[in-house]
């Protein structure tokens, strides 16, 4: 205990001692190295501050609550629950949103199913970035989960995970495969025997492909904004959006 005391007085004479330049240096230099940890792989995202000031200059940029701005969307977001490929519950909250034209483009996506008696049930949308790099910290597959060095759609808020719904019944329209699946049978060009879940797949992938959309190549359910390349990746809380 003694030794503590000593240690402690030693550093607070040494601080005083210190110009106050070298100081604000040394806090700096604290400040860099905890970003560097925290950002490893050379990816700087975009936080509230920056992403603020970028929807001010551009519209367009804000993040959508699609529950909000789509009538009848269902969400069932996977990442707040423990029932996804990483067994743990990653979001704090079952949000979902997506830029402006995103989320414009999925309100057309939902009106048109509609009249078919269906509707769009999403399991993700934006993603924080730091979700991204545990992803891949876990799983290495970049087939499956985005590189870090690059991040991915969903960080840009330009991503959309989804299926189909029945309006009535509220259950999903038959797929390949369910969601997350690291099968082959997910990718979208995979052959498929049953003329159902063919026509469905077909359906889905039709019906985002002329809002704008395009499927991802090993996910049926995984739909990127064509204009993605627009937005930067963000890395912000879905709570810090809330306020």
């Amino acid at each position: 205990m003694l030794l503590i005391r000593k240690t402690k007085i030693n550093i607070s004479m040494i601080m005083k001692k210190l110009p106050s330049v070298f100081i604000l240096i040394l806090i700096q230099c604290c400040i860099v190295g905890h970003i560097s940890a925290q950002y490893k792989y050379g990816l700087k995202p975009t936080t509230l501050e920056g992403y603020e000031q970028s929807v001010k200059i551009n519209p367009n940029k804000e993040l959508i609550d699609l529950e909000k701005f789509i009538p009848g969307v269902v969400l069932d977001i996977r990442y707040a629950t423990t029932n996804n490929f990483m067994k743990e519950k990653i979001y704090t909250s079952a949000r979902a949103f997506a830029r402006k034209p995103v989320a414009e483009a999925v309100r057309k996506a939902q009106a048109e199913l509609k009249l078919q008696g269906l509707g769009i049930k999403i399991f993700d949308a934006y993603r924080p970035y730091k979700a991204t790099v545990k992803f891949y910290e876990v799983y290495h597959d970049t087939t499956y989960v985005a590189s870090p060095y690059t991040g991915s759609r969903h960080n840009r808020g330009c991503a959309i995970d989804m299926t189909i719904i029945d309006l009535k019944t509220g259950e999903e329209l038959k797929m390949p495969t369910g969601y997350d699946s690291f099968q082959k049978a997910a990718w979208p060009t995979s052959p498929v025997t049953d003329p159902l879940i063919k026509r469905n797949r077909e359906l889905i992938i039709s019906t985002m492909e002329r809002y704008g959309f395009k499927v991802n190549s090993a996910e049926w359910w995984h739909y990127d904004f064509i204009g993605w390349k627009n937005y930067e990746v963000l890395d912000i809380d879905f709570e810090e959006l809330e306020k």
